[in-house]
């Protein structure tokens, strides 16, 4: 669906992308995380065509965005941030005027504004000026013109961006139900937004990929280790066991001898917390639970995004 190698953007003397590779299949929904200024939106306007890279090779649906950029345009829904909406249009009319655009046949642009407005629930406003609408039904339209050639790929730039929490549950259960059947990129600052619709996310800084993974995975290494206990026993013994982690800090502990909840900041001595659980056994202290949760994204993305990117870090 998606294949970008040795991709590199430069406004002048400034590089705003240097991203080695990237590539999505068809029916992936990925999230885009950064700071303000990382190039997520740049990146995305160079996969729609609308900017062409300085160097490197780009595909959308196996079209070269630099050499068929029409064809690319076919298959591709854009929302950006400011959504490119005309105030003094009519719904319906706007949206006649975004399949053509798109350069869809006369005879079947009926049937896709119709699917549109019923996609995106805007039948009750079709014939309402864009501009008297509020805010959450803008982006309603908005969405619409996006999928109004039944993309292939959908790139969404901060979809629920300046919407009220309950225009925010509107749009966001409208995006769960154009997810099927095609690939999905969704770009947002709200890491609520990303666990709820992504199976991936990439982090980008300074123009780099500096994570890329999965969303089922849970690899240990996206975040902190820490490690979570729940035991019966009195507190010297417990303080004598955890001795044997000398890397390993008590970031909370609570409770009575009864039931005494213990969390751990596992640092370097991540792999040796086997030895700890033997160092409890060997004491009278009984392990009632024990189990390493897995990082939050919120946690993972404050992490690697903090502080200047290493030199030659990989992407």
């Amino acid at each position: 669906m998606i294949s970008a190698h040795n991709v590199k953007k430069y406004f002048g003397n400034n590089k705003v992308l240097d991203i080695a590779s990237f590539e999505a299949r068809e029916g992936e929904i990925i999230g885009f995380l950064g700071l303000n200024g990382a190039g997520k939106t740049t990146f995305m306007r160079i996969l729609t065509s609308f900017l062409p890279t300085t160097c490197g090779d780009v595909r959308v649906c196996g079209y070269d965005v630099a050499k068929q950029s029409l064809l690319v345009r076919r298959h591709v829904g854009y929302l950006s941030e400011a959504p490119p909406l005309y105030p003094d249009m009519v719904v319906k009319d706007f949206l006649r005027f975004a399949a053509r655009l798109k350069d869809i046949p006369a005879r079947q642009t009926p049937a896709q504004v119709a699917k549109a407005l019923d996609l995106c629930n805007l039948n009750g406003v079709a014939s309402r000026v864009i501009g008297q609408l509020s805010k959450g039904y803008r982006q309603r339209v908005a969405i619409a013109q996006a999928i109004i050639n039944d993309p292939k790929l959908l790139i969404l730039d901060e979809p629920t961006n300046g919407l009220d929490p309950l225009q925010i549950l509107d749009v966001r259960k409208l995006i769960k139900n154009l997810e099927h059947k095609r690939t999905v990129i969704i770009s947002t600052h709200v890491l609520s937004e990303i666990e709820e619709f992504a199976q991936r996310v990439i982090i980008i800084k300074q123009g780099r990929i500096i994570k890329d993974h999965s969303l089922a995975e849970t690899p240990e290494a996206a975040g902190g280790a820490k490690l979570f206990l729940k035991l019966r026993g009195k507190r010297p013994d417990i303080e004598s066991a955890l001795r044997v982690m000398p890397d390993a800090a008590v970031t909370a502990m609570t409770g009575d001898d009864e039931a005494r909840a213990v969390e751990l900041d596992l640092g370097k001595g991540r792999e040796s917390y086997n030895e700890l659980i033997e160092a409890l056994l060997r004491t009278q202290v009984q392990i009632l639970e024990i189990r390493k949760p897995s990082p939050k994204l919120e946690d993972v993305f404050i992490r690697l995004t903090k502080g200047p990117t290493k030199e030659g870090q990989s992407v």
